[in-house]
């Protein structure tokens, strides 16, 4: 049986790979034409997607993911833990493919702990892994507290490490900003700083998603992928030790925004893509590992303060200012072709084969229920 890890994006409809192209944006448009070109197994991938896109409008998908939707947000303790066991064996399996975790081997000094940031640890099987991995790592963890739609923590509890429960999207002072507008529907949620200048880590990992039981203000439910993302990589460049990892979690490498980021990253550090072949086999998600992080370098700088500019438009801003953050046109697609050009295919070859295979999986899965009349 297929290992699904539940889905926490903030959008109900989104049914793994099942849905179709419309709607995407035109930059998006671009990329997607040109991987079609270029790339055999994303022009597989996107043929199976319009081929299945009927299923997205089935019963048995439906209740399929209406079940995993259930799972993921109201979890029974026996199904959190197994989530917790899953998230473990993910990070085992991906130090195992890529030996992610070598990095809290060779820390800068024989004076100094290797130091891991966790952004979104709960359940904490990741984090749990990273640190067996070097007997004395420290860690400073944050996670969204459970009694505002947040996972528990299942990690047992370890001196050497430091969890807080906060909403991270709102460490106002982390991101530059010291004076908060009257009038704000967060006025008076805005955290104080938690991460001082001086702190430094080995390894960097950025897992949070949006949460659908989280209660939040109106204006965050259309930016709050944004806002989330863009707190994990500024504080998480700004404060990783330059040769450090980063590790983190993204979806649909053939959507602009998130080429664009690879490309980013490719231009300080070592790219390496990995998707676990059973877990997130039919869905877009998949993890960018970043090692050799120049993260002091001039152009690591830049990416920083974009980040906390987006999080700026998108806490603070005008629906017209964020709009016009996020919305990309031909040229910037094309721009970011002609500086990323093969080397998206290459890393991209064996992320979209994997999903192909997934979806093929579940789309028979779904079919067999059809014609059983039920769903199992």
């Amino acid at each position: 049986m297929d290992t699904q890890l539940p889905d926490t994006i903030h959008n109900p409809r989104d049914h793994a790979a099942l849905k179709d192209n419309h709607g995407i944006s035109e930059a998006t448009s671009i990329v997607h034409a040109y991987l079609r070109e270029r790339a055999p197994e994303f022009h597989t991938l996107s043929t199976l997607c319009q081929e299945a896109s009927p299923i997205d409008q089935s019963k048995g998908a439906d209740e399929y993911f209406a079940k995993q939707r259930q799972m993921a947000d109201k979890p029974t303790a026996q199904g959190a833990k197994f989530f917790y066991d899953m998230m473990k064996g993910l990070a085992h399996d991906l130090h195992d493919a890529t030996g992610v975790f070598d990095v809290l081997n060779t820390p800068p000094s024989s004076t100094e702990k290797p130091s891991i940031l966790d952004f979104c640890m709960a359940p904490g099987g990741f984090l749990d892994t990273a640190m067996r991995h070097n007997s004395s790592s420290t860690a400073t963890a944050f996670s969204l507290d459970p009694k505002q739609g947040g996972h528990e923590v299942y990690m047992p509890q370890n001196p050497r490490s430091k969890v807080k429960f906060i909403d991270i999207t709102m460490l106002a002072a982390d991101m530059g900003v010291a004076s908060i507008p009257e009038g704000h529907p967060d006025y008076a949620n805005f955290l104080p700083r938690e991460l001082s200048d001086e702190q430094k880590f080995d390894m960097v990992i950025c897992d949070g998603q949006v949460l659908r039981e989280h209660s939040r203000a109106g204006y965050r439910e259309k930016r709050e992928v944004t806002r989330l993302l863009s707190t994990q990589l500024k504080l998480g460049l700004e404060h990783l030790r330059s040769g450090g990892t980063m590790v983190v979690k993204l979806h649909k490498l053939e959507a602009y925004d998130t080429a664009r980021l690879v490309s980013q990253f490719s231009k300080v550090a070592k790219i390496e893509l990995f998707k676990h072949k059973h877990i997130h086999a039919p869905k877009s998600s998949f993890y960018m590992l970043a090692t050799q992080v120049q993260s002091k370098c001039e152009e690591a700088t830049k990416f920083v303060e974009g980040w906390r500019k987006a999080w700026e438009v998108a806490t603070f801003g005008t629906d017209g200012e964020y709009e016009a953050l996020t919305c990309a046109t031909q040229a910037d697609a094309e721009e970011m072709l002609a500086e990323f050009d093969d080397q998206l295919v290459e890393i991209g070859t064996p992320i979209w084969d994997i999903q192909t295979q997934g979806l093929q999986r579940l789309v028979k899965k779904i079919e067999g229920s059809q014609s059983k009349g039920k769903w199992r």
